[in-house]
């Protein structure tokens, strides 16, 4: 299933790293990013499964589980060493590439 798929692909993100929904869209072989985004929100192991990890492709933060619970996700961001200044994450330091 696409939903297991983007799971199995998040529990790889370290952390202290980050990806985008377009990078797992790509390593799925989809440009369906926003699928990716869905089957995150059905995540009913946030923490286990890191989708607080995965942003938007401008380094924005984004939501977590499926709300727009920007404070939440970078907390948890915060916590594992990565610096956001208003509201993006630096990509360049930060990435993660399948």
């Amino acid at each position: 299933m696409f939903k297991d798929d983007v799971l199995s692909l998040v529990k790889r993100v370290p952390m202290g790293k980050v990806t985008t929904y377009g990078e797992i869209g790509k390593a799925l072989g989809t440009t369906g990013y926003r699928s990716v985004g869905q089957a995150l929100r059905r995540n009913e192991h946030p923490i286990v499964i890191p989708c607080h990890r995965v942003v938007c492709s401008d380094g924005r933060v984004g939501g977590y589980c499926g709300k727009r619970k920007t404070d939440k996700k970078t907390e948890l961001l915060e916590k594992e060493g990565i610096k956001i200044v208003n509201g993006r994450i630096d990509l360049e330091k930060h990435m993660f590439r399948f």
